[in-house]
């Protein structure tokens, strides 16, 4: 008989693997699973919330399209239907932060609707109405469901039998979620943010012209109606004592004369504070230094124009330049200012510099809010640079519009 040639060989017991013929506890594992980027994660938790988030929408956006399209002739139609679109737009950004937790897509938020200003319940609905970001996220909702019903089934099949490959499919699957986000669920150009900005400004453009208007009411009021008012009374009691005491009668006329003359000072005051004849008849140069002389500082002027630009532009800076020498006056305590007007581009700028304390700021009152707000109407700039102690520089910007032929 031949000897086995080594222990091992010897051996034939029981525990001895390969053997026997039983396999052990390695050989009864499954192969091990390979393991997957947090990102992957992340693109397989997006796919797999599609389905429920896809039905949730389904049904809001055929709820609203069927009901508001029903009840559109009705009195409630528009509004419900207005609120169902401002309703789609908070879905809308819910399923952008979605996007941006789980695969990374970094979506511009859509400009707010401005809504908050005045203006009746029906011209805030019909606003909502004509929310293109609304109506896009309806549309979302609308087409989702199939393509959430096969996001899940995929990748729940694909957990059990396509392990290995499930990446990838994740991977392109998340690549088409991204695509359809970017595509529907972002601000669509420049033109739409635009928009919301000009509806804001057209707000604030009718919100100035009625204080404005209100301010000439006042003013006449109080003022040259008033004296107008008087002399009236005092000519009629002049004419009164014209035989019997003329001696009275001269010294009323009198008085009423000196009334007459304050009349029309405060009318001509109200009529420069409405577009003064001089600017109309010689310009920016002319109008400025106007009211530069009118200061409690020394002021320099510094026009530099070739041409006039549009009465509208030229009020607008007559005006901020006015308003801003009047807080040199009151606020700065300023030994001296100037006033710089140019054109650069299309732009036309001003500058406004005074040596005074400092401290200005949009925040520190109405009146210099009033201003940015006013240019901001017309798509202009405002800014402010006053540190404590001074000196104060303000500088703003009108879109150059030429004067027509």
């Amino acid at each position: 008989m031949t000897a086995p040639s080594s222990a091992a060989d010897r051996y034939d017991g029981p525990d001895r693997p390969g053997i026997s013929g039983r396999p052990d506890d390695t050989d009864r594992l499954p192969p091990p699973r390979p393991a997957y980027p947090v990102h992957t994660w992340k693109e397989i938790a997006h796919l797999l919330l599609n389905l429920p988030m896809a039905v949730f929408g389904f049904v809001y956006a055929i709820t609203v399209l069927s009901v508001g399209g029903a009840l559109t002739l009705t009195v409630v139609g528009l509004p419900l239907l207005a609120l169902s679109l401002l309703g789609s737009r908070q879905l809308g950004k819910l399923e952008r932060a979605r996007a941006r937790a789980l695969l990374g897509v970094r979506v511009e938020e859509p400009s707010p609707l401005p809504l908050a200003r005045g203006g009746s319940m029906f011209q805030r609905a019909w606003m909502a109405l004509r929310d293109p970001v609304g109506w896009r996220t309806l549309l979302y909702d609308a087409i989702r469901l199939p393509w959430g019903i096969l996001t899940f089934c995929t990748v729940m099949i694909s957990l059990f039998v396509l392990w290995p490959v499930l990446p990838y499919l994740a991977r392109g699957l998340a690549n088409v979620d991204r695509a359809m986000v970017r595509g529907l669920l972002s601000p669509s150009d420049e033109l739409e943010r635009r928009i919301a900005e000009l509806e804001s400004d057209r707000g604030v453009v009718v919100d100035t012209a009625a204080a404005d208007l209100r301010r000439i009411e006042r003013d006449l009021h109080d003022g040259a109606q008033a004296r107008l008012v008087n002399l009236a009374m005092g000519l009629g009691l002049a004419k009164e004592k014209l035989l019997e005491d003329p001696d009275t009668a001269a010294a009323m006329v009198a008085e009423a004369h000196g009334e007459v003359k304050l009349a029309l000072q405060e009318l001509r005051d109200l009529a420069r504070g409405i577009h003064p004849a001089i600017l109309t008849d010689r310009g920016l140069d002319a109008a400025l230094s106007s009211v530069a002389s009118r200061c409690t500082v020394p002021v320099k002027v510094t026009v530099d124009l070739a041409d006039r630009p549009a009465p509208a532009i030229e009020g607008i800076a007559y005006f901020t330049v006015s308003e801003l020498l009047q807080n040199v006056s009151k606020h700065s305590a300023a030994r001296s200012a100037s006033v710089d007007v140019w054109r650069a581009g299309d732009r036309l700028l001003i500058q406004v510099h005074d040596d005074g304390r400092g401290g200005a700021g949009l925040d520190g009152g109405s009146g210099m809010r009033g201003l940015a707000e006013r240019l901001g109407a017309v798509d202009g700039l405002f800014a402010v640079e006053s540190p404590a102690g001074g000196p104060t520089v303000v500088t703003a910007e009108l879109p150059w519009r030429g004067r027509e032929k």
